[in-house]
């Protein structure tokens, strides 16, 4: 975070771009002053300013995503469910291999038939599932910002997770793209960094980068 804030007080647009409910987002960052945030894969724009701005969510899937949530609490699943913006999300992380499996088996059962009924989406996440509304993902927000700076601009995005495929390809040939993660797999993204240490020298560079340009000028 405090690197992040030196990159932001540099005059770098700092955005987070995320599948967590922005406001969460906004407690878990620990950034200060805090940045653009958005959250729900896109569905929320939360701005530095503190304007709040949510995407349109079609009834009919609105009542698919809460038969969704009522389906898990049927099956005793109530401890797993995450409610957010445009989706329900199941989390299994730090459960065994056999208790992942069995609840895989019955939220396919559940959701599969929600998902094709209500028109909705099934994505996989590092740690669960998510049911959510079409139309908006990472990529979506990508564009937007992209619309909104100079087209020479410098950019860069890093992201760990599956959803941030979709950033990674919005951005393919504008900017940079780095998958983070401990153990590297198939991406779209430029290149791989290994966290903590790469991580933090990327943002040390980009910080250096930033204070001799502005030396230059």
């Amino acid at each position: 975070p405090d690197l992040l804030a030196r990159i932001m007080a540099e005059g770098t647009r700092v955005v987070l771009i995320s599948g967590r409910p922005a406001r969460e987002l906004l407690l878990l960052s620990g950034i200060h002053p805090h940045p653009e945030i958005w959250g729900s894969h896109g569905l929320e724009r939360l701005k530095p300013d503190g304007s709040y701005e949510l995407g349109v969510l079609p009834h009919d899937q609105q009542m698919g995503l809460l038969m969704a949530a009522t389906s898990l609490r049927t099956d005793g699943l109530e401890r797993q469910i995450e409610l957010k913006p445009g989706g329900v999300a199941v989390h299994w992380r730090g459960l065994t291999a056999q208790e992942i499996e069995d609840i895989k088996s019955r939220v396919f059962q559940r959701w599969i038939p929600l998902r094709d009924e209500y028109s909705l989406s099934l994505l996989d996440f590092d740690g669960g599932l998510e049911l959510r509304v079409l139309g908006k993902n990472k990529g979506d927000a990508v564009n937007t910002v992209l619309n909104e700076i100079h087209p020479d601009s410098a950019v860069a995005y890093l992201g760990d997770d599956q959803t941030d495929e979709d950033a990674f390809r919005a951005l393919k040939g504008k900017g940079l793209t780095a998958l983070v993660r401990s153990q590297s797999r198939p991406t779209a993204a430029d290149v791989w960094l290994q966290p903590p240490q790469e991580l933090i020298q990327f943002f040390q560079e980009w910080l250096d980068a930033q204070e001799k340009s502005y030396d230059a000028h």
